[in-house]
């Protein structure tokens, strides 16, 4: 177990929101309409994601931007994609470059996936001192982002403990809580810990915002 630490940077890597499910091609959709008619069409890749995954995303994107720590040339988050490798969340896209994700299979053997995805976290790792971490915000219930992460990063790959046996939907509400409260999750190495576990309490409602 790794508590929180001020020595070096925290790096947080955001698992994608999904592009060919229902609400992805329905932002496709609206932002081709956007582009057509008022000469726009473009918003950044974080907010994309937000509409589609909504509350897990937007937990996910609000955490580490509360929590995440820079390293020199970098802003602390990344979001993984399909095939482009690590991304700010600030970056545009438009409705084709989410319709080019959306053809991308996402998966350890995709090589569409992986080695854009490996050439960005070569260079990350290549940056890191030696407090500095990384954290991987995502399902590692399945292989598709643990693999090639771990085959750079190694046990310098870290995730929340508290992650186990929740749902997306609890994922995300539990990081809110943690930026209300200003609470950073305790992290371990994933190459060492459970990826499995027992569904934790139900988490109780959200503290209601002062007036």
């Amino acid at each position: 177990m790794i508590e929180p630490d001020t020595r070096g940077s925290t790096t947080f890597l955001l698992s994608p929101a999904r592009t060919d499910g229902v609400r992805g091609l329905q932002l496709i959709a609206r932002l081709s309409r956007d582009g057509a008619h008022r000469g726009g069409g473009a918003m950044t890749l974080g907010d994309a994601f937000t509409a589609i995954s909504q509350l897990y995303f937007r937990g996910k994107l609000a955490y580490a931007r509360t929590f995440g720590k820079a390293i020199a040339g970098s802003t602390g988050v990344h979001i993984i994609t399909a095939d482009r490798g690590l991304r700010s969340p600030t970056t545009f896209v438009t409705a084709a470059d989410l319709r080019r994700m959306a053809t991308v299979d996402v998966a350890a053997q995709s090589a569409g996936f992986v080695a854009p995805l490996t050439a960005d976290t070569d260079d990350l790792c290549a940056a890191l001192d030696r407090f500095d971490r990384v954290v991987l915000l995502g399902s590692v219930a399945t292989d598709k982002y643990a693999t090639p992460l771990l085959a750079v990063l190694g046990d310098r790959l870290l995730v929340p403990i508290a992650f186990a046996g929740r749902g997306d939907m609890s994922r995300g509400g539990l990081l809110l809580r943690c930026v209300d409260e200003g609470r950073e999750l305790r992290y371990a190495p994933l190459l060492t810990t459970a990826r499995h576990g027992p569904r934790p309490p139900r988490l109780p409602p959200r503290a209601k915002p002062p007036a």
